[in-house]
């Protein structure tokens, strides 16, 4: 598995880590961060099922003002004495939470579009090098953008898009400083958590971090890969922890070993606990089913970090959440995004003089590849999605992941000529290119389309030839952002593509939310593949009459 790989054995959910390296084992700290639901206990389950809160994600980015323990000793004393009221004990507490979270203007009034993007990133950037004591937020040694609104904090997989928007916009060291944090981030958790909060550490995000290592590398030149290449490797070591025990039919962590003794990957979380950022809507989700609660939370968890929570892809029935399967699934999205780990780390280690490892990461790259070919491809709906390894066959789930194969050059030329074929008939809308075909009521499915599926449709037809879809969609979509942004004055995180118009998505736990970080980063950089995409969105402007501050 190569000299750098390192074996984590996480204890419980994650907390008190031990790794073994060189045959020494050693722990992460003394003080590994906890999540606010088990420092906080009784106290934190109560303030979550009374829905203090409209959004259950606001308690836990709380800051407290006395340790955990000490305010819950102060909660388990009072709670019980007559008058106690659970709301105003939180406010004496709590407060925050901090750093503020950004305080976008949506009303954009008269501002051309362009200008209004290039505004936003010091709004939307954070120096956490510091934080406050007890809070959920983990500091990072570099500046770096967060998505926006109630999504405070530094995020896996939408950072790579935000990056390719910092690239077009000339602030390549501002990127650069986003990949340093995720490379902290391996080295002190040994891998890129969903978001730098402690509630985040049980699960990662789809891994982009070899396609943020390349885009850098276009500019700092091929030592980049060198650079990173012990992050790299820790990042596959993480995914494919088990591997070595994992026995034909059975599956561990983010594993699965099929009985003809294919190794592929799917999502996971280390806990099985409602999450702490959604702790009501996962109570009472698992209230709506008879399966297990732990089974269901695990299905939930893994399907948050795969980036997609929720969609119709994941559920038993298409529709309802309480079936929701994510641990039986084999994605098509993650094991194409570990082809391209696998081939970087062949890259680096061949850059490194090191070819017996790069031909070992070769030669992964291309089995995965086969294997994603063979039994991640629907013939019959002519898509490659989900594999129901439990059952042994593929779901049959038409959505945008098809694109993947194709962003990634794992596709066939045959397959992505069909892939194509089911963009034009059934994916693509007036809005640009649709997440699934199904209105499940959550916010991945029909009608909402999302910046990050539109880059990866869009660079992945243009990998197989299919430049005029590919432009199609990117002007679609670009047009759909600036109908809202004219009307509205403000970018939002998802679109309703099913008119061309463009509408604000809907759906899911929580409001849309402006900013948006990825929005903003993949409307740069599909104006840099298309210069007519790129003068409309120069010349798009607010309207000064109807942009209102929400």
């Amino acid at each position: 598995m190569g000299h750098h790989r390192r074996l984590w054995l996480l204890a419980a959910f994650g907390i008190g880590t031990v790794f073994a390296t060189g045959g020494r084992a050693q722990t992460v700290g003394p003080d590994y961060p906890v999540p606010p639901s088990i420092e906080y206990k009784n106290l934190y389950r109560d303030v979550e099922l009374a829905g203090i809160y409209p959004d259950s994600k606001t308690f836990p980015d709380l800051i407290p003002a006395a340790a955990p323990s000490a305010i819950l000793s102060e909660y388990d004393a009072a709670k019980d004495a007559p008058g106690f009221d659970l709301a105003t004990f939180v406010n004496q507490y709590f407060s925050g939470p901090t750093p503020p979270g950004p305080t976008v203007n949506p009303a954009a009034s008269g501002q051309p579009l362009l200008d209004y993007i290039a505004g936003l990133w010091p709004v939307l950037q954070q120096d956490t090098t510091t934080v406050p004591a007890y809070a959920t937020l983990l500091p990072l040694p570099y500046p770096y953008v967060v998505p926006g609104g109630r999504f405070r904090e530094f995020y896996y997989w939408d950072t790579y898009f935000t990056m390719l928007g910092l690239e077009q916009d000339g602030q390549h060291a501002l990127a650069v400083d986003m990949l340093k944090d995720f490379a902290f981030e391996i080295d002190q958790y040994h891998h890129i958590p969903n978001g730098n909060r402690s509630y985040y550490l049980s699960r990662s995000q789809p891994p982009f971090f070899a396609a943020m290592v390349e885009l850098i590398a276009q500019t700092d030149g091929d030592g980049t890969y060198a650079e990173y290449l012990p992050e790299l490797q820790a990042e596959h070591d993480y995914w494919m922890q088990g591997e070595d025990e994992l026995l034909p039919g059975h599956a561990a962590r983010h594993l699965v070993r099929l009985l003809d003794g294919t190794v592929l990957n799917r999502y996971w979380d280390a806990r099985k606990a409602p999450r702490d950022e959604s702790y009501l809507e996962d109570v009472q989700t698992a209230q709506q089913t008879s399966r297990p609660a732990a089974e269901v939370y695990r299905d939930l968890r893994a399907a948050a970090e795969s980036g997609w929570d929720f969609s119709s892809r994941w559920l038993a029935d298409g529709m309802t959440l309480s079936t929701i399967r994510t641990l039986s699934l084999l994605p098509a999205d993650l094991n194409s995004l570990l082809v391209k780990l696998e081939e970087t780390l062949a890259k680096a280690y061949q850059l490194t003089g090191d070819a017996a490892h790069a031909a070992e990461y070769q030669q992964r790259a291309e089995a995965r590849t086969e294997a994603i070919r063979r039994l991640l491809w629907d013939a019959q709906d002519g898509v490659f999605t989900d594999y129901l390894w439990t059952e042994g066959h593929t779901t049959g789930t038409v959505t945008a992941a098809t694109l993947y194969p194709l962003f990634l050059k794992v596709a066939t030329a045959e397959q992505a000529g069909t892939v194509a074929g089911v963009v034009t008939g059934k994916l693509l809308q007036p809005g640009g290119l649709a997440t699934s075909l199904v209105n499940s009521s959550q916010q991945w499915d029909a009608p909402n389309g999302w910046a990050p599926l539109q880059w990866i449709g869009v660079v992945g037809l243009r990998n197989y030839g299919y430049g005029a879809l590919a432009q199609q969609i990117a002007s679609r979509w670009v047009g759909a952002n600036i109908s809202v942004y004219e009307l509205e004055g403000k970018l939002v995180e998802k679109y309703d593509v099913t008119t061309p118009d463009g509408t604000p998505g809907a759906g899911g736990e929580y409001a849309t939310q402006i900013g948006f970080g990825w929005t903003n980063g993949v409307l740069l950089a599909l104006g840099g593949l298309y210069p007519d995409v790129k003068a409309a969105a120069e010349a798009a402007t607010a309207d000064t009459k109807t942009a209102s501050a929400q």
